[in-house]
This record gives C-alpha cells, structure tokens and sequence, in this order.
C-alpha cells in the first residue's frame, strides 16, 4: 500500500511543481511595458537619449542640468517644424495655437533634479520644449533652442 501511494503521490507533486514553476519566477513576471528615454535639458537644449519610440507608453526620465536656470519639460503632437511653433511677442510658444496638442508636462524642475513623466503617445510627430519665460533676463528658452523633434512610429 505504501509504494501504490508512493506511485501516485510522486506524479502529481511533479505535477503541482510544473503548474507552481509555470505561474511565477521572471519567465511568468509581466516586463515593464512601454519606452524609457533619458532627457537632459540645459542652457540651451533639449537632448533625448533616443529621437524615435514605438507608439504606446513612453516614460521619459527628466534631468536639469542647469547650470543655472529651472527649466520645464512639455511634449507636443504637432506635424508643424520644432524650430517654427507659434509664437509670441516674447518668444514663448503659444501652447493655446493651432497646429499642436499639449500632451503633458513637467514644470519647474530645478538644476540637478530628475522626474519622470510617462505619457501615451501615438503614432507621429512630437516637439518636446522647454516653454519658460524668465521676464528678469527677458529669456524665452524655447527661441534660444530648447526644443528638438520626436517622432513616435
């Protein structure tokens, strides 16, 4: 009676062992969904570690490297050319105008921080800007060239 039980008792462990194995451990574990992209923003530039990403979701990882000013990060559908949005009479990209939709932003980042903004984006074309005016330096950082093209395929 013992090696009958035994006999039976070992296939169905294996059994439950397969299924366990099957349900966990990283083969199973779901893999973060969506793109990364480094951003560094800086007097004066935008620079993605990657200009394209697959449609879906997109975190881009934000640093402010200064040196000196807090900076802004905006992400805009737009088929219109990065180094043309409208403007206004200060140089500030009029996010209101017609041509582009805000998708999301990040404001205020100070030199040295990091965060993170994760978005859904579709397929085509993006600007990704930073939109501050600085009235005490009269500074419009997108007119002096923080600004670059991505595209999302």
């Amino acid at each position: 009676m013992n090696r009958t039980r035994a006999l039976l008792v070992v296939p169905c462990l294996a059994a439950v062992a397969l299924v366990i194995a099957g349900c966990g451990g990283p083969a199973a574990s779901p893999s973060p969904a969506g793109t990364s992209i480094d951003v560094t923003l800086q007097e004066w530039a935008v620079v993605p570690s990657a200009a394209t990403a697959s449609a879906g979701q997109v975190t881009f990882v934000i640093t402010n490297q200064g040196p000196d000013d807090i900076h802004e990060f905006v992400v805009m559908k737009t088929d219109l050319s990065v180094h043309e949005l409208p403007v206004d009479a200060n140089g500030v990209v009029d996010e209101e105008a017609g041509g582009m939709i805000v998708i999301d932003e990040v404001e205020d980042i100070p030199v040295g921080e990091t965060e993170p903004l994760t978005v859904n984006l579709d397929a085509g074309n993006y600007a990704l800007i930073c939109n501050i005016y600085d009235e005490g330096e009269g500074e419009a950082h997108y007119s002096l060239g923080m600004r670059t093209g991505f595209s999302v395929q």
